[in-house]
């Protein structure tokens, strides 16, 4: 399995890292990629990136609420286009990034910016964005339809949307579906979205240390819990845990080219 998303280089790992690494190697997760927040997170993830090369991957990005009440977002904003050049490590793709407008809107026009900043950084770069989507579902529409044709491609982070919204944001790139812990939530209804969207359009992620599946719901989550969102998948799905482990480590694979 890969864990497309998780945030283990956070505060939250700092007395157990080593020890839930082992875990997820022992629960059969191959690699996790390592989504970008800002600078005050940053040279963890890029440590954790360079101290175990081959199985934890690192991007680069500015999240939507580290813009929020930011007077710095500039030099924010421009210290991720300077790592796309000269990163300190091998970068698999553009993200953390999107919309937050669940706080509040005031921020909406600067997050706006920033998100069309780095979905250009994408294309020229030629790397997959890693997409956060919270209450903006249709400002994200709008945001990504303005580059269709244009090669965007990667995936929408934490998927909390309907297939309608689903099939309107394919018809504008070659995006696929991060699907975690909410899926197991008894009436998150996700497992109503989850059945009509194919095993190839969607990824496994924790975003740990949050969002923590059923039957750990309620403690922090970690990367080796991603095999209960693979079991839940293929529980929608009506096939088994080993087939939506490879057909979503393919497509994983394909998009961040791992």
């Amino acid at each position: 399995m890969i864990d497309t998303h998780s945030h283990i280089y956070s505060e939250e790992f700092d007395d157990d890292r080593a020890e839930t690494l082992q875990r997820a190697w022992d629960a059969g997760v191959e690699m996790m990629l390592l989504p970008d927040i800002d600078s005050e997170s940053r040279g963890r993830m890029f440590a954790l990136a360079q101290e175990h090369p081959t199985r934890c991957k690192a991007m680069v990005g500015l999240h939507p609420t580290s813009v929020n009440d930011n007077l710095r977002w500039h030099e924010e904003l421009d210290m991720v286009e300077r790592l796309m050049r000269e990163a300190p490590t091998p970068l698999y793709g553009v993200g953390e990034i999107g919309l937050d407008l669940y706080w509040s809107r005031d921020f909406y026009n600067i997050q706006r910016e920033v998100l069309h900043a780095q979905l250009e950084l994408a294309i020229k770069y030629n790397k997959p964005v890693v997409i956060h989507t919270r209450d903006a579902y249709m400002e994200m529409l709008d945001a990504v339809a303005t580059y269709r044709g244009r090669g965007l491609r990667g995936v929408f982070h934490a998927f909390a949307a309907d297939v309608d919204m689903a099939r309107k944001l394919l018809r504008n790139g070659e995006f696929s579906f991060g699907i975690g812990g909410v899926v197991t939530f008894k009436n998150s209804g996700m497992d109503r979205v989850v059945v009509d969207l194919p095993l190839e359009l969607l990824l496994l992620e924790t975003d740990s240390p949050y969002l923590t599946p059923v039957p750990h719901r309620g403690k922090r989550n970690e990367p080796a819990y991603v095999e209960f969102v693979c079991r839940k998948i293929a529980e929608i799905h009506r096939t088994t845990p080993e087939r939506v482990d490879a057909v979503t480590t393919a497509t994983a694979k394909e998009i961040f080219s791992l």
